[in-house]
């Protein structure tokens, strides 16, 4: 239980009438039902294994000792449900090989494996004692107060009982001051079960929760995930155009020739229109074949780099568009498609929205980072997240650790801006240094 959680239930006006005093209890008293089993188990094992192993038979029992953690953990992680209802997460990673050993060896890197052996330790020696003194002054006491009368009348015959084996209570007035005072004291124990219980969640996650440094690790681990995404995206964009390329087109040339062929043998009439027809029709879908290929991943970009696909880009496009990017060489694959993709989006939005008379495309490599921009002298206004087509790609960016922004002031000029960290390939830069 966080901190705000235990205040913000203990400052309600119901918080005695509610199930937090119950739920605080449960969880102290399963603690304490927990922690001795904890501390029976560790002593066992670190017993009998440190005696058996002068015989080697041992060694799997301290291992079992040091990944004692992980079980005691995950019961930790169930029983904390009782108090606080945000989940905690598993910080251990799965091993990428499956197997007892990869398994072994991935645990005993981990230093959650040895955080939570440290709260083992730490439970089942000093922290399930702490619980029992704090169930013990918050229900123990006030109940053998509040039950004082019934002790007396059931035990003590009407005429006397002792009350926690300390003092003796003779007559009737006392005692039902006894029950009064327990009641009070009941519900002050209720308040210290909730803060003690809240203390005691909260120091718990804290120890067996994932880190800082293990969730940047798992950050870190993401981006290259998500990298890898884009590498196998890219590669399943080039096998498609290759397939239709060297297939699907090849096969319609094929019968855009099969069908002129045939045209000229035939003698003028009905069927010669029919199959004028067709060979027009296979020519159409040749060219929306064509058209389709350029835009899953243009041969030019693969064969020749960015500039010379940025320089394709801009004579494809209506407006005149002045293009006064340059690169000395080739950039990696992922950041040539996004950067090309970037400027398609950017050219086909200025054909289709700005209304513009001129465009111009610049930018170039430096510093280690490939900055790319699109300018048009059009109205302005335009909206990255207003169907421009230009999320995607900005995501698309953002995997590459880059950054894209638009500037379009109503009136405008526009201006989309592409900043991508990246470096020329190797045989770029011997090439640099020989010339």
């Amino acid at each position: 239980m966080h901190p705000r959680n235990v205040w913000q239930a203990m400052t309600r006006p119901g918080y005695l009438s509610s199930w937090w005093p119950w739920r605080s209890a449960g969880y102290l008293v399963s603690g304490v039902v927990t922690g001795f089993l904890v501390l029976v188990a560790v002593v066992l094992l670190a017993v009998v294994g440190g005696v058996l192993a002068i015989v080697l038979v041992g060694l799997p029992l301290l291992v079992a000792l040091a990944l004692a953690g992980l079980p005691v953990a995950r019961v930790e992680r169930l029983r904390l449900r009782l108090v606080d209802p945000e989940a905690v997460p598993d910080p251990h990673r799965a091993p990428v090989v499956p197997g007892l050993r990869p398994w072994l060896a991935v645990r005993l890197r981990e230093r959650a494996t040895w955080r939570e052996f440290g709260y083992t330790l730490l439970f089942g020696g000093l922290l399930w004692p702490v619980d029992a003194l704090v169930v013990a002054a918050a229900l123990f006491v006030p109940v053998s107060l509040v039950a004082t009368p019934l002790l007396m009348t059931t035990g003590g015959d009407g005429q006397e009982v002792k009350v926690l084996k300390q003092w003796t209570v003779a007559d009737w007035p006392t005692a039902f001051g006894c029950l009064l005072g327990g009641l009070v004291l009941l519900a002050l124990g209720a308040y210290l079960l909730g803060v003690a219980a809240g203390a005691r969640a909260g120091l718990t996650r804290l120890l067996i929760a994932a880190r800082d440094v293990e969730l940047g690790q798992r950050v870190v681990e993401l981006t290259r995930s998500r990298v890898r995404l884009v590498d196998a995206f890219e590669a399943e964009r080039r096998r498609i155009e290759r397939d239709l390329h060297d297939g699907a087109q090849q096969r319609l040339v094929a019968l855009s020739v099969t069908l002129g062929l045939a045209r000229l043998d035939a003698p003028p009439g009905p069927f010669a229109e029919q199959l004028a027809r067709a060979q027009g029709e296979a020519g159409k879908a040749l060219a929306e074949l064509r058209e389709l290929i350029h835009g899953i991943h243009p041969q030019v970009l693969a064969d020749y780099g960015l500039q010379a696909a940025v320089a394709d880009a801009a004579d494809r496009t209506a407006v005149p568009v002045d293009v006064t990017f340059v690169v000395p060489g080739r950039l990696p694959r992922a950041v040539e498609s996004a950067a090309y993709f970037v400027v398609c989006e950017a050219l086909a939005n200025v054909d289709r929205h700005s209304g513009a008379s001129r465009a111009e495309v610049g930018g170039g490599h430096r510093d280690g980072r490939l900055y790319v921009t699109v300018r048009d002298d059009g109205r302005g206004g335009a909206d990255a997240g207003g169907g421009s087509g230009l999320t995607g790609l900005a995501d698309r960016v953002s995997v590459l650790d880059g950054r894209l922004s638009l500037s379009s002031p109503p009136g405008g000029p526009t201006l989309l801006r592409v900043e991508v960290p990246c470096e020329l390939s190797r045989s770029t830069d011997r090439a640099r240094r020989s010339a």
